[in-house]
């Protein structure tokens, strides 16, 4: 069975498909799970907004009645945001069960590469990616992210990974699977909340034409990799390492405490690190996602079109 019959195009991105306009994929777990009502619907209509100011079409995606949707309406979008953690968080591994159920689902990292990639969309726009978690020696807690990245040809835009994981474990992982690492603008990786990591990236670009020639290039060679473009978050809204490290250590001791285990290890986190950075580290959050979302309806212009 061709698995493109479960795709459903809004009108807008399939006719930018079939002219090759530019178009940038986003994810839905970010509306379900990242934030509550209604601020995860003004997030999602924020970031569609800016990839259209910066020259591209954006396509939200996401599982409804059967279908992946490669572009959802604000109809979808308000569903999703309103039902909120009750939607099915969908990775590669849960699709076939979520679409044979009919059910609706918010696709994560890995499901929204495999879904961009079958539609033949190339970038993508996240906050930042998954990894190997922290205690993974002992639990095995790799992300199916950087096993996507490892199969699937798209270009993903982020502020690194997630200051929760293992980030050097991770660049190791992503480097043993092929998949190139591109650090915009500075030489030493992101890590999501700040713009220092202590690992040094392993290629860096200052200049946004050098990096769109390297993205092209890897598409050109058919290496049948992802690519990570770590893109830091802006200065202005950037979190103290030392401060953030402890907070993270804090909520890593809370999560074990409570025995909080696979899926929901990551929104666990993510929401008590808001709470004890009494919001500080959610309006980073905000401000890396939206210039995420801008660097990559830039580059997948300069991609496509130049």
């Amino acid at each position: 069975m061709n698995t493109d019959e479960f795709l459903d195009f809004r009108p807008d991105v399939k006719e930018a498909l079939a002219t090759n306009f530019p178009v940038v994929a986003l994810e839905s777990t970010i509306i379900s799970h990242g934030l509550p009502y209604p601020e995860n619907v003004e997030l999602a209509l924020t970031l569609e907004k800016i990839v259209r100011d910066n020259g591209s079409i954006p396509a939200t995606i996401g599982l409804a009645e059967g279908k992946i949707k490669i572009g959802l309406t604000p109809d979808e979008i308000e569903f999703l945001g309103k039902t909120g953690t009750k939607v099915h968080k969908t990775s590669r591994r849960d699709l076939a069960y979520v679409l044979s159920k009919r059910l609706p689902g918010a696709t994560t990292v890995s499901a929204t590469m495999w879904a961009a990639y079958r539609s033949g969309i190339k970038l993508f726009a996240t906050g930042g990616i998954g990894g190997v978690h922290r205690e993974a020696r002992q639990t095995f807690d790799i992300s199916a992210d950087l096993e996507e990245f490892g199969r699937t040809p798209v270009c993903v835009v982020s502020s690194g990974v997630k200051s929760i994981l293992d980030i050097g474990a991770t660049l190791e992982y992503l480097e043993t699977k092929g998949v190139p690492v591109i650090t915009y603008g500075q030489k030493e990786f992101p890590a999501f909340y700040t713009r220092s990591s202590g690992f040094h990236s392993p290629f860096s670009e200052q200049n946004i034409d050098e990096l769109a020639k390297t993205v092209r290039t890897h598409f050109n060679l058919n290496m049948q990799t992802g690519i990570l473009v770590a893109n830091p978050i802006p200065g202005e809204y950037t979190l103290d390492k030392d401060y953030i490290d402890k907070i993270i250590t804090e909520a890593l001791a809370e999560q074990r405490r409570k025995k909080i285990t696979g899926k929901e290890i990551t929104p666990f986190l993510l929401a008590e690190i808001v709470e004890k950075t009494q919001g500080e580290s959610l309006k980073a959050n905000l401000a890396l996602v939206k210039n995420n979302a801008r660097l990559a309806s830039i580059l997948a212009r300069k991609i496509v079109l130049e």
